[in-house]
């Protein structure tokens, strides 16, 4: 009886084709957007967890002054940390594997006749491994350099294509305010930033150097530190804080002057807020679904309505009830049905377009894809029901007697 009543739902799709297509469009249009914003979404979470972990996610960020909402920025009104504090740091405090300052400054890069504006940072070796930062070519700095504060520096890859057009810039010398600077080494791309920062447009000096030649002063806003295990982050956070108070005389009763923020919370906060937006796309997405689930009705009963006389023949002739509600329940279940597998390869085209428009990776939702399709189907059944149970309760009389 099932198979039956598929063939015959088969049969009326193909007899009224242009009317069927226009029946499955509200379902096509509804699936399509769900797994194409579901894509995009789920494109943009990857994208923004690969650009924190390129951050390093084991890196606590030490700065003076109280945790404020918004960008970064410092207390003016609370001491700076100096080398002391950092050494302190790195051999006081267990399970820390690195520790650098992490100073900058915008100033203009000139190399021959061509002139660049880049960002200059002031830090030492650990920096490169607390910030998972892999040297290209050269050198990192040595220790007479860092201790003398020479003027030495390793140049970030678009700071490269910029002043020297892609050349090997080791051993060139660039000049940075009055006072110019050889380059001993080159670093490995990163890319951008969660937030779309160029990363690789960076010049990293020793602190000596950038404190004495660039900053004019030696305090230290901002100390960065990376963390063995990722599990011992908790303890590492409280000892530090422990240590600071320690070393910057904070009573009891008194708060903090300074702040940890810690890059695990940072991708779990994004993670979470991107994963958000892309359920609340897709829910709105879904509601289109319902809309073409309402179309699926309406052409159902016009159906219902214009097959009077057949579905009186059929009664009239010993048909049951079960099998005309039954007939008209799987025309609308296949009608849904297509529509749900023309929508899904409509909407994995389109999040495939669209990711590759923004650069972001291209991630096949499986479970999406799933529930898109049986949510589709379901609403084949739920709104085909009341215009199957409406055939199957017509009385054959009256039903042959319709015009």
């Amino acid at each position: 009886m099932l198979s039956n009543a598929f063939l015959i739902a088969i049969k009326e799709i193909r007899r009224n084709i242009l009317r069927s297509i226009l029946t499955i469009l509200g379902i096509v249009i509804g699936v399509a957007s769900v797994i194409g914003m579901v894509m995009i979404g789920d494109g943009t979470t990857a994208n923004v967890t690969e650009g924190i972990k390129k951050l390093g996610t084991n890196m606590l960020t030490l700065r003076v002054g109280q945790e404020r909402r918004g960008p970064p920025r410092s207390d003016n009104t609370a001491r700076y940390f100096d080398e002391a504090d950092m050494e302190a740091l790195k051999y006081e405090i267990q399970n820390v594997s690195g520790v650098s300052a992490e100073d900058d400054t915008n100033i203009n890069v000139i190399y021959g006749n061509k002139s660049y504006a880049s960002e200059v940072v002031g830090a030492n070796n650990d920096f490169f491994q607390v910030k998972n930062w892999e040297l290209d070519k050269g050198r990192l700095f040595e220790e007479s350099e860092l201790n003398a504060g020479k003027s030495v520096c390793i140049l970030g890859t678009t700071v490269i294509k910029q002043i020297f057009e892609g050349a090997n810039p080791i051993g060139e010398k660039i000049r940075l305010k009055s006072f110019s600077c050889t380059v001993i080494g080159t670093l490995k791309s990163k890319g951008a930033a969660a937030f779309g920062r160029d990363q690789d447009d960076i010049i990293v000096a020793p602190l000596g150097m950038y404190q004495r030649k660039v900053k004019g002063n030696k305090n230290i806003r901002t100390i960065i530190l990376s963390i063995n295990n990722s599990k011992n982050i908790e303890k590492a956070k409280k000892d530090i804080t422990a240590l600071m108070r320690e070393r910057r005389n904070i009573g009891i009763d008194e708060d903090d002057n300074f702040h940890i923020r810690d890059m695990q919370d940072l991708l779990s906060t994004m993670t979470s807020t991107t994963e958000t937006l892309t359920y609340l796309l897709g829910s709105i997405a879904a509601i289109s679904l319902l809309v073409g689930g309402i179309g699926i009705m309406n052409i159902m009963l016009v159906s219902v309505t214009e097959r009077t006389r057949e579905i009186g023949t059929r009664l009239a002739i010993g048909a049951m009830e079960n099998e005309v509600l039954l007939q008209f329940l799987v025309e609308a279940v296949v009608l849904s049905t297509l529509g749900g597998l023309i929508g899904i390869a409509l909407g994995l085209g389109i999040g495939f377009g669209a990711v590759s428009m923004m650069q972001l990776p291209f991630i096949i939702n499986h479970e999406i894809i799933i529930i898109a399709f049986v949510f589709s189907t379901l609403i084949g059944v739920v709104f085909g029901y009341f215009p199957a149970r409406k055939a199957a309760r017509l009385n054959p009389i009256d039903a042959l007697r319709y015009e």
